[in-house]
């Protein structure tokens, strides 16, 4: 077996020798020792040949009178010939490659998707100050999300949300802008009121006067901040209340759990890769950093009709593969996990849970469904216009 692979590299020329009595050379061959693999006559001057690479001088030293032409090659020889033949191809190849290397690795283009003139150009500036700009090098997951979150810190009072994406060779950047409270300017006299029912716990009052206490239960329209400033329960004055009120509120979420959980999530890595299909083999050329899992878009980048490989380019996002068997007691505490970022995620910074009960656990064929009771500690600030009433005399 390894010496018929062998023979087959080994480097063969195939020659036609015309002259008179063509045979007299053959013999002088066979006599020198030159191992003749193939013959066959085309006429009585005329013989095709084919001889090792290695003797092709021997018998160019015997020839003599003889006219010999070559006329094929086999083995090694061909495969250089053609090398050789086609090393322009060959070096362009190569050089495209690089290039579509380096160009996949450049940025071109950085698109800000923002109305806001303003915040787009201070994004641009903050963007350069940390070495994206068109023409620079792409970064990896790690550096844009450190970007990310350093630009969105450092821009507290302007950016609310960040986000910045390479989709092919530009940088997508997508924001949010903060949206301050802004403090109106109104004649209008109003009342701070209860947005809907709770027991208060803490009222703040910047102009108006407090008419409810800690602890008292009020619900949807009550006053708790007047703008009816009084005296010896006389009014003297209708004010524009102001201020912020906290109560406690009372929500039921009901959520699901599995106990058999199978999901495949991404890790926020990602990367470019080139990768080589041989017959039925995957052969990852670059980076040398492979993903045990992974979502996978390729597009192909050369291949034969007739030779069987094919030369890929791949975009790869790393995955994780979450199998979880849940015993009943992990479902519920699983369950209960999951209501609870469910209720904060409706919160604000100032909001908070106060304390969680589970009502009702019902245990069905594949899964758990879970009412919790959430006591939350929320703003429940809302305004009420104070209408003046106009008593005419007679």
């Amino acid at each position: 077996m390894n010496e018929s692979i062998l023979e087959r590299f080994r480097s063969k020329v195939t020659l036609k020798i015309s002259g008179k009595n063509v045979e007299r050379l053959i013999q002088k061959l066979y006599k020198h020792k030159i191992e003749i693999l193939k013959l066959s006559y085309s006429n009585y001057k005329t013989v095709i040949i084919t001889i090792y690479e290695k003797d092709y001088q021997a018998l160019m030293d015997l020839k003599t009178i003889y006219e010999i032409d070559l006329v094929g090659t086999a083995g090694m020889i061909k495969i250089k010939r053609k090398i050789r033949t086609s090393r322009i191809f060959l070096l362009m190849i190569i050089l495209g490659f690089l290039a579509l290397y380096f160009l996949s690795h450049v940025i071109f283009k950085i698109e800000i998707i923002h109305t806001n003139k303003e915040l787009r150009n201070l994004l641009i500036r903050e963007l350069e100050n940390r070495g994206i700009h068109e023409l620079s090098i792409k970064k990896s997951f790690q550096q844009l999300e450190k970007i990310k979150e350093d630009i969105t810190e450092t821009n507290r009072d302007k950016i609310e949300w960040l986000s910045i994406e390479a989709v092919g060779t530009k940088y997508v950047v997508r924001v949010e802008m903060r949206k301050l409270e802004e403090i109106k300017q109104t004649n209008d006299k109003r009342n701070v009121v209860a947005k809907k029912s709770a027991i208060l716990r803490n009222v703040e009052a910047t102009k108006g006067e407090i008419v409810k206490n800690t602890n008292d239960y009020v619900k949807t329209g009550d006053i708790v901040i007047s703008g009816d400033l009084r005296l010896n329960e006389e009014i003297k004055d209708t004010v524009s209340a102001d201020g912020k009120i906290y109560g406690e509120v009372w929500y039921k979420v009901t959520v699901t759990y599995p106990f058999v959980y199978q999901e495949t999530t991404l890790t926020g890595k990602e990367q470019t890769a080139y990768t080589l299909q041989l017959l039925n083999h995957n052969i990852q050329l670059y980076p040398w950093d492979i993903y045990r899992s992974k979502k996978v878009q390729k597009s192909k980048l050369l291949s034969h009709p007739f030779l069987p490989f094919a030369f890929y380019k791949e975009k790869q996002q790393e995955t994780i593969e979450i199998d979880e068997i849940n015993t009943e007691d992990e479902a519920i505490s699983k369950a209960e996990t999951m209501a609870r970022k469910k209720m904060k995620s409706q919160l604000s910074d100032k909001e908070k849970i106060i304390s969680q009960k589970n009502l009702k656990v019902e245990v069905k064929k594949s899964k758990i469904e879970l009412e919790v009771f959430f006591t939350v500690l929320e703003d429940i600030t809302s305004y009420q216009n104070i209408v003046e009433e106009n008593i005419e005399s007679e």
